[in-house]
């Protein structure tokens, strides 16, 4: 064997590891991003149109992760461009649960939306605990990614004038069981990451 290929090798077989910590990571903070967007929207901190604002926010960083991953890593300028979108978000939720305005909980609107967004967080776990436990690829992630950022940018679209009806909530539900159906596909297509 040629010796001079070991540390490319070995520098390969110790960067899998952090790719796959580092998509862990972007997913674990979407998890975190909704539910704070869905507990806004439980204690009144958010009204429903603030918390589309947020989901329209969420689909651009989904958005991102799926060109991030579409080759199936992800590059350290891909991962700050990523950190950066998440780090404003998060500023984003905190200015928009704490600047005065007061949603009421108990709306239809709110509840529709709360369920829409702890759908999501349902969703962006499964898709997390795929990547810890393998059974999801970089690429497959990137899939799911691009089905999160559709559904995010529905919720956003629906909510932008503060009430989501009945018909515009069954349009996203339609959406996120075509998801849900999604990540269980790719979860269990005996694809392992490497």
């Amino acid at each position: 064997m040629n010796t001079k290929f070991i540390p490319l090798l070995l520098a390969g077989l110790l960067t899998a590891p952090v790719f796959a910590q580092s998509v862990s990571s972007d997913v674990q903070r979407n998890v975190s991003q909704q539910t704070r967007i869905e507990d806004g929207l439980k204690t009144g901190q958010l009204t429903t149109k603030e918390a589309g604002k947020l989901e329209r926010e969420q689909a651009a960083i989904s958005r991102e992760e799926r060109k991030a991953l579409k080759d199936g890593k992800v590059s350290a300028g891909e991962k700050a461009k990523i950190d950066r979108m998440q780090n404003k978000a998060s500023a984003d939720i905190h200015a928009e649960k704490h600047d005065g305005q007061v949603g009421n909980p108990n709306s239809v609107s709110s509840k529709r939306m709360q369920a829409d967004v702890q759908r999501n967080v349902s969703q962006q776990q499964r898709i997390e605990n795929g990547v810890k436990s393998g059974a999801l690829t970089n690429h497959e992630v990137a899939r799911l990614e691009k089905g999160q950022a559709k559904v995010e940018h529905k919720e956003a679209v629906v909510a932008k004038n503060g009430h989501v009806s009945a018909a515009e909530q069954h349009a996203v539900q339609h959406a996120e069981n075509h998801q849900s159906k999604i990540i269980h596909k790719e979860k269990t297509d005996n694809q392992v990451r490497s």
